[in-house]
């Protein structure tokens, strides 16, 4: 059994951290909530298919990037969700480039598309093209970004709850004091976010050493990370490394492979974010991965997916909103082999989410 370190003073760090972004996102989950419970006790005629999206939809998906698995599945996500409404979506994929992210957009926006699903981005690249969306009537709702404007749906996974789940888990383990590697990298809002938690942890767990921060998001993340970690090796031989930190499934995935090349398994590895392909690292024998903090990529397309088909109904949908993350842990998970669809079975916390539905959306998706 793991020793359960007293966090008493986590709260005070929280409240500094994310402040009025998460009262926000609290009140924004309780209108969703009861604006949906008041649709659901409505009477039959609540549940009629608004005309506005009852026809094939053009659905645009613009992209910061696509890198990896947990990228796939949420595409596949997005991809399942308009499709059960008979709709088709076109992604616009930037390659980790701004630029040309701001020329996708108003790619789509000239497309004339019925609504637009922005992936990650930054607010001074996209901020005139989404305007420019706006003013054309073309609905957006935005996941992992920063842009901040009426009427556009902002969702995430609540950045500041990853981090710090993964980080407690990383403590408790370590009884709170040891030496980490924690590999990060700038320029995305997410990250930013998961940045703030990092600077926490340390004032939080003061025995807990950070003896180097490092990362880069490339098109070919994981190999870059698997060679850094193996220089990062060399450096700290064994006794001398307990723990690496990542802030991106990637980065785990790169570190991951580079301990167990080197044999150093002795060193365990705490994540962010969760795909299937994560998942089958994870259950290796032999893998140093032993937590990972995530909401369930393919999920996170749905729900985005379904604030837009209700921004194009006409219906009201909050500034903000948050997925609960929840934390994976490697002791939790059978020897069979389990993709993301299947760890509700092996975990409580992981169920589906009913955010952003409507009386009317079963009885379209029947139709389909």
């Amino acid at each position: 059994m793991r020793k359960i370190i007293a966090t008493l003073s986590i709260a005070s760090i929280l409240l500094t951290a994310c402040g009025n972004e998460q009262n926000a996102v609290s009140n924004q989950k309780s209108q969703v909530t009861s604006t949906t419970e008041k649709e659901t006790n409505t009477t039959n005629t609540a549940a009629e298919i608004p005309a506005a999206v009852n026809k094939k939809l053009k659905i645009a998906l613009v992209m910061e990037f696509s890198i990896g698995t947990f990228s796939s599945q949420y595409i596949d996500g997005v991809k399942r969700q308009v499709e059960k409404f008979g709709g088709e979506v076109q992604v616009y994929n930037a390659d980790n480039d701004l630029a040309k992210m701001a020329a996708n957009l108003d790619t789509a926006v000239n497309a004339k598309v019925d609504g637009i699903l922005i992936d990650h981005g930054r607010k001074e690249t996209l901020e005139k093209g989404v305007k420019k969306a706006l003013e054309a009537g073309i609905p957006v709702v935005s996941f992992d970004s920063d842009l901040n404007l009426p009427g556009v749906t902002v969702i995430d996974q609540d950045d500041y709850s990853l981090a710090w789940k993964s980080l407690k888990c990383l403590a408790e383990d370590l009884n709170g004091k040891g030496k980490i590697a924690t590999i990060w990298v700038g320029g995305f809002t997410p990250m930013d976010r998961r940045k703030v938690m990092i600077e926490a942890f340390y004032k939080r767990y003061p025995a807990i050493k950070e003896v180097a921060r490092f990362g880069k998001a490339s098109s070919n993340t994981m190999l870059d990370t698997q060679a850094q970690v193996e220089a990062l090796l060399k450096k700290y031989p064994k006794g001398e490394l307990d723990a690496i930190f990542a802030t991106w499934d990637e980065f785990a995935k790169g570190a991951t492979k580079a301990i167990q090349q080197a044999g150093r398994t002795e060193i365990k590895v705490y994540g962010i974010d969760l795909s299937d392909e994560d998942l089958q690292l994870i259950q290796q024998p032999d893998s140093p991965w032993v937590a990972s903090a995530a909401s369930d990529p393919g999920e996170i397309g749905e729900v985005q997916s379904r604030f837009l088909y209700q921004k194009i109904a006409g219906e009201e949908t909050p500034d903000i909103y948050s997925l609960e993350p929840k934390l994976i842990e490697k002791e939790d998970l059978p020897s069979t082999q389990v993709k993301v669809s299947d760890l509700s079975k092996y975990s409580k916390n992981w169920t589906p989410t009913s955010a952003a539905t409507s009386p009317w959306m079963e009885q379209f998706e029947k139709g389909k």
